[in-house]
């Protein structure tokens, strides 16, 4: 490029050199004669600091590049040659960095340059003869600076000899304010994000509950340090009588705005599960709530119950990823039929179902951001996390991480991940006779009470229980019994349970009316039952039960060995 062109196009030259016009008057006013002598003036005076080898070819409209360089106020360096020795520094540069002594290569002269960078690309220039830009690097003193590196065409050894020396002009625009801005604003941005994450994360469970029948293990990772922090939450709830939910949810959006968002739903959700609803009825719930904190939030969450009398894993999906599920025998269960639409949408019924989780089973629930990659679609993402699950064994924690490690997803991840693990041991040995099962089809009449309670004594003494937990035992066996009896209908069954950690005693019966507990008056034949269950027990609970029936329940915590 040729040097006088370029100095052409910096910024305010034509504006300088028609103000000159304007502000110059007449020949005469500026003190020549003609207008043919004042050009044999200028070209006099040009000619001479061409042939001392201060100045380069003439500038704009005539005007020497030096003066055209020198009122330019962006910082301006020339330097030719391979070891890009300096011709030229402009006013603006020596005031910033201090005067420079012309002939000096720039690695000893121009230490500035070094320290940003930029010599390295003076010889990219240099070779490739194409103009190089950097942007916002910070000199010694503090100040930021845009370099544009262009390539120009010096004079070798003066006009007379009519060669070319090869040189760069370094072009250095102020932009310290813009800088600093930018940099205030990276500050609140990574502060806002560090607000959001330790939100998200305080309103995360801190410890999961460990159901006595499964293992769980979850790990949340936020995106990377650039990625605004999301509303991805998971929660483990024990429900009593031995089933457990399990849930996992998404709110769209970033920021504090959706972490918020994200904690009043898993707060409401576990408000919901104490109330032992089926899931799709929850996710109902869920649905209004999520309208009115904040209809522009849409979220998508699954709820599922796991019910080890059933051997199964019941859920409602409201716009979200299915669940998978390796069985004992490595076949992977996709679990995505029924699916609603996303919580907040409104007027929409959502349906429950169910897939088996036998022993041995391992099952995952997870957020868009383990499976969702730009460049395939987001089922090949899950037909991946399924592969993956295949051939994941361990503990649940392990399952965890290798899913993580197996879908790619790395420190500087574009967005969130939860990932939710469960897993139904297959318990055999001494592990399998702590956890036992025992149930009694009741018919009804007045032998049904007295065949309950000989089945509850046979059975927990069969269990080796202490005296005075079988006796216990016996008594909430038969007042439940009694309760079914009196108030609901056939079909009746007496279930009795235990883990390693407790005993669980359940009545069903074909009538849906849910017990409570009232004070009986001192006169009253009935009403007692359920008072003398919630008082001798560690804790009780009701549900209704799919087929249109109740159960009712009552556990006892066992003696630790």
């Amino acid at each position: 490029m040729n040097f006088t062109r370029w100095s052409a196009r910096l910024p305010g030259t034509q504006r300088r050199a028609a103000a000159r016009t304007e502000t110059g008057g007449s020949p005469a006013q500026r003190g020549e004669s003609s207008v043919p002598a004042a050009r044999a003036e200028r070209t006099a005076e040009h000619s001479t600091d061409s042939a001392d080898g201060a100045d380069g070819p003439g500038g704009v409209d005539g005007l020497p590049a030096r003066e055209v360089l020198d009122s330019v106020p962006a910082l301006v360096a020339l330097v030719h040659g391979p070891d890009h020795r300096i011709a030229y520094v402009n006013d603006a540069y020596a005031t910033a960095f201090g005067p420079r002594p012309t002939g000096a290569p720039a690695r000893e002269a121009l230490p500035e340059l070094e320290e940003v960078g930029l010599l390295p690309l003076l010889d990219q220039v240099l070779r490739s003869s194409k103009p190089r830009t950097v942007k916002s690097r910070k000199v010694p003193g503090g100040r930021s600076y845009t370099f544009t590196c262009t390539p120009v065409s010096l004079p070798l050894g003066g006009p007379a000899t009519g060669g070319q020396d090869g040189g760069v002009l370094v072009f250095a625009a102020d932009v310290t304010d813009h800088a600093d801005a930018a940099e205030r604003l990276r500050a609140s941005e990574r502060s806002q994000r560090e607000t959001a994450v330790t939100l998200q994360r305080s309103l995360l469970p801190q410890e999961l509950e460990q159901p006595d029948d499964l293992r769980v293990a979850a790990t949340y990772q936020p995106g990377g340090t650039e990625a605004a922090v999301g509303g991805d939450w998971y929660d483990v709830i024990t429900l009593g009588g031995g089933r457990t939910a399990l849930v996992i949810g998404d709110v769209m959006g970033r920021g504090v705005r959706a972490a918020a968002v994200m904690g009043q739903l898993r707060t409401a959700v576990r408000a919901y599960a104490r109330l032992d609803l089926p899931p799709h009825e929850v996710l109902q719930l869920l649905d209004g709530l999520a309208a009115e904190i904040d209809a522009s939030q849409i979220a998508t969450c699954v709820y599922a119950v796991h019910d080890p009398n059933e051997g199964s894993l019941t859920y409602a999906s409201a716009g979200h990823l299915p669940i998978l599920v390796r069985d004992e025998n490595g076949t992977i269960h996709c679990a995505d039929e029924p699916t609603g639409p996303p919580l907040g949408t409104g007027g929409w019924l959502h349906a429950s179902g169910s897939v088996p989780l036998g022993p041995g089973s391992t099952a995952v629930l997870y957020t868009d951001g383990l499976v969702e990659r730009r460049s395939e679609d987001i089922d090949e993402g899950v037909a991946s996390l399924g592969r993956a699950l295949g051939g994941a064994t361990g503990t649940p924690q392990v399952v965890c991480d290798r899913l993580i490690r197996a879908l790619g997803v790395t420190a500087d991840h574009d967005d969130d991940v939860a990932v939710l693990v469960l897993q139904q041991p297959a318990r055999t040995g001494a592990d399998a006779e702590l956890f036992r099962n025992a149930a009694l089809e009741l018919l009804g009449g007045v032998e049904a009470a007295p065949r309950a309670r000989a089945f509850a004594t046979g059975v927990l003494t069969s269990w080796r229980f202490p005296p005075d937990l079988l006796d216990l035992g016996v008594l909430a066996a038969s007042e439940l019994v009694a309760n079914s009896l009196q108030h609901g209908t056939p079909p009746m069954r007496l279930r009795l349970r235990r883990t390693d950690r407790r005993l669980i005693i359940e009545v069903t019966d074909g009538d849906d009316h849910l017990p409570r507990r009232r004070r009986a008056e001192p006169a009253d034949e009935s009403g007692r039952g359920i008072a003398i269950v919630a008082t001798i027990a560690s804790n009780w609970g009701s549900r209704r039960t799919p087929g249109g029936g109740k159960a009712v329940w009552c556990e006892f915590a066992l003696p630790r060995a």
